[in-house]
């Protein structure tokens, strides 16, 4: 079967200006009840019509944007989240098939979390920052299991590592990751939390540290700065350029928009051109 949803043009965030425009602008458009949705996706299932897909796409982007906001805190425009959510959704209407008995909305949460999952996960800040199943999960859902804006306490990092089944330190690596933010290191001197870990906790001696592991990483992370510094050169020159304009510039990343019209091109071919680099830095970096 070929892909109905290839062609459809819906409108996206970076064309309309600003989200909050955008959000306007989907909202516009009608829930489906059960009965219509189920005979669009008949219509689509056996007839491969556009015009169903389309209207099964554009009655889900409200869910898309509903979605998209529970990933702000990982320093990505939400209309970049957005724009990855809807992909998604494209997949879900591409898969669904309404004689199951299931409405469009819950098959499509799964393939718009897996977007955008992949997309902070390839993307964020270009730091790879969860390598396994559950360090991947404890990137997605520390904020949430936190009870507060407090310092995290030992108690609290274990019980949210035996949750998630890592160890009490990659939970405190990961919140500073996340908050990304400077902080003292010996605490507050009025910290109420009697039992907050503060940096200088980390700094006393371990007998079983061995110097050799510290020479190698020092090694490896001057090999990734060095790769990454590499990689970026044999980038074409559009290309370095939107790679460091959205990830490697000092002050605010410039959008998927303000590119294009530098460039005269669409949105999302800025967008294609930015994953075909990163993926091309990547591979240079890891070879």
């Amino acid at each position: 079967m070929a892909n109905p949803t290839a062609t459809l043009n819906f409108p996206v965030p970076s064309a309309l200006g600003t989200i909050d425009q955008y959000v306007t602008a989907v909202n516009k458009y009608p829930l489906l009840t059960a009965e219509q949705e189920f005979e669009l996706g008949l219509r689509l299932k056996y007839m491969d019509d556009l015009e169903a897909a389309r209207s099964l796409v554009m009655s889900h982007l409200r869910l898309v944007v509903s979605v998209s906001r529970n990933y702000m805190g990982y320093g990505l425009p939400q209309g970049d989240l957005v724009q990855e959510g809807n992909v998604g959704l494209m997949k879900a209407v591409k898969r669904f098939d309404p004689e199951r008995g299931v409405r469009l909305v819950s098959f499509a949460l799964h393939w718009i979390r897996a977007e955008i999952h992949e997309y902070i996960l390839k993307n964020w800040r270009m730091v790879k920052v969860a390598t396994t199943k559950a360090q991947r999960k404890l990137f997605f859902n520390l904020r949430a299991m936190r009870s507060g804006e407090h310092a995290l306490t030992q108690a609290e990092a274990k019980r949210i590592a035996k949750e998630l089944n890592v160890k009490p330190e990659e939970v405190f690596e990961m919140n500073m990751r996340l908050n990304g933010r400077d902080i003292a290191m010996d605490g507050t001197p009025d910290d109420s939390e009697s039992e907050a870990i503060s940096p200088i906790a980390y700094l006393r001696a371990d007998d079983n540290s061995d110097p050799a592991n510290v020479i190698e990483a020092e090694q490896v992370s001057r090999f990734h700065h060095e790769g990454l510094k590499r990689a970026l050169v044999k980038l074409d020159e559009r290309s370095r350029d939107i790679i460091t304009r959205r990830w490697l510039a000092e002050d605010e990343e410039e959008t998927l928009q303000v590119l294009a019209d530098k460039y005269g091109i669409s949105a999302e071919r800025v967008r294609q051109i930015e994953v075909k680099a990163m993926k091309q830095m990547r591979a240079e970096i890891e070879a």
